[in-house]
């Protein structure tokens, strides 16, 4: 059996499922975890940038 509601349960009265209650502990997991990649992404980011900076527009000069 499928975890999705079909238009046939719902005409027949079935309630929805309402999906997986997560606990506080594992809320506060999913936001360190949310930040810990964002923080990582946003200095991914900014490396780029800085190495972009240094090497300037001699990035554009190459052989062909």
């Amino acid at each position: 059996m499928t975890t999705s509601m079909t238009m046939n349960d719902a005409s027949k009265g079935h309630k929805p499922q309402t999906g997986i209650k997560l606990t506080e502990q594992q809320l506060r997991a999913r936001r360190a975890r949310s930040i810990a990649i964002a923080v990582s992404l946003g200095i991914l980011v900014a490396l780029f940038y800085i190495v972009t900076l240094v090497k300037g527009p001699a990035v554009l000069v190459r052989p062909l």
